[in-house]
């Protein structure tokens, strides 16, 4: 009978790399599949790869799939949380929902926090509180970033006097509505073209392959939820000191949305293989994380990235139309992202710091806070508090959630 040969670029065209595990598998192979055809073996290779714990006390497959457990940084053992609750900082402590409070206690007795904050428009959410804001070691934590990755502030000032909006309501009304889409899994029949997709993880990430002709599809769109487009006035005075823009009122677009189904599906996707790999008590389970030392922990920082970029595209695509559509210049903008992990250095040690629904406030770093639907929003300039991980407010707060809203109050009420 012919001898069965696999060679190492076969091994490489399943996803095996060369080192232990390629070692282990060519060793198996020689052992135990020479009558096997080849066909058959990178199939069940393929497996032990994709869930390789399910294989760790396989009698044959085991030194593959131990080999593969250790590259990937995978836990196989439950997690136990510490005894002991961390120190982080609460601002506003009185006005923050005791169910936040509960999420990040409990986040920060994980073995990979550091250090943590609660902004004064904290709320209960998955994983993270929203308003969250949690440094970790080496580690991303998909839940601390959020099903809504990059979710961010945009606004946009511009070359037109505050005057402009009075008189022209209903036409700067059918602008907005024209020029983006509201609700969940709207999408452009026509959508624009972008940069953004064209980037290379759609192609170098087998997951991202299957999102692209959704990521087309919704460029551009907003969503639903508290995601909002709107005119208004941007009333610049001499407190506004990094904006170069001369004192008074302007015409403005501020836009508040995220990366759409391309990415909550990323985070789902990402947040399912960080619980498999990362066994932690039932009430902490959607705080799983990824090593960044593993590959799939790298997979999914450069697909977070990826979203986060999108996110600012649709930003970018929605205020271009409406300011073309007006025949205004953009003479002035400042945007922010919140749902996101970046690596920092914070008390001379680099980390991941999760704001999950939380600003950026570096010192001097300019962003946006808006605010309730009947009140104004804020310009902001960091001031780099290291107690809130330079971190502050991503907007106005609650006192009840959406639904509750609805139903205490009518439309005629609102007006």
């Amino acid at each position: 009978m012919k001898k069965l040969k696999i060679r190492a670029n076969d091994l490489k065209s399943i996803g095996f790399e060369k080192d232990r595990a390629m070692i282990a598998a060519l060793e198996v192979i020689n052992l135990h599949y020479e009558t096997f055809v080849k066909k058959e073996v990178l199939a069940i290779l393929s497996k032990v790869i994709a869930n390789p714990l399910k294989y760790k006390e396989d009698l044959i497959l085991r030194n593959v799939a131990n080999a593969l457990i250790k590259k990937a940084n995978i836990y196989t053992e439950d997690i136990a949380l510490s005894t002991e609750y961390g120190d982080y900082s609460t601002f506003g402590a009185d006005e923050i929902e005791v169910g936040a409070t509960d999420q990040m206690d409990l986040a920060i007795r994980l073995p990979i926090a550091i250090s943590g904050a609660l902004m004064p428009d904290a709320h209960q959410g998955y994983g993270l509180p929203i308003g969250g804001v949690l440094a970790t070691d080496n580690a991303v934590i998909p839940y601390g970033v959020g099903v809504d990755i990059g979710c961010r502030m945009c606004l946009s000032i511009l070359d037109v006097p505050e005057a402009f909006i009075e008189g022209n309501l209903k036409y700067l009304k059918k602008e907005l509505t024209e020029h983006t889409l509201f609700g969940a899994g709207r999408a452009f029949p026509k959508p624009l073209d972008h940069e953004v997709l064209h980037r290379s993880e759609f192609k170098d990430i087998n997951y991202l392959k299957g999102l692209h002709s959704t990521a087309r599809a919704q460029i551009g769109t907003s969503g639903s939820g508290n995601h909002f487009v709107e005119f208004g006035i941007a009333e610049i005075t001499d407190q506004t000191k990094s904006l170069p823009l001369s004192d008074g009122k302007y015409l403005a677009i501020l836009s508040h949305s995220g990366s759409r189904g391309f990415g909550a599906s990323i985070a789902n996707h990402y947040t399912k293989i960080a619980m498999e790999r990362c066994k932690l008590p039932k009430e902490a389970r959607h705080l799983a994380w990824l090593d960044l030392n593993s590959e799939i922990g790298q997979e999914y920082w450069l697909a977070m990235n990826l979203a986060g970029d999108y996110a600012s595209a649709c930003h970018h695509q929605i205020h271009e139309k409406i300011i073309k559509s007006i025949g205004a210049k953009v003479i002035s903008r400042v945007e922010n992202h919140h749902n996101f992990a970046w690596k920092e250095k914070h008390n001379n040690r680099e980390v991941i710091v999760h704001r999950k629904g939380a600003t950026p406030a570096g010192k001097g770093v300019l962003g946006i806070i808006p605010g309730t639907m009947v009140a104004p929003g804020f310009i902001v300039k960091g001031k780099g508090e290291p107690t809130s991980l330079n971190s502050a407010s991503h907007g106005a707060g609650r006192k009840m959630s959406r639904t509750q809203a609805k139903n205490s109050i009518t439309q005629r009420q609102l007006e």
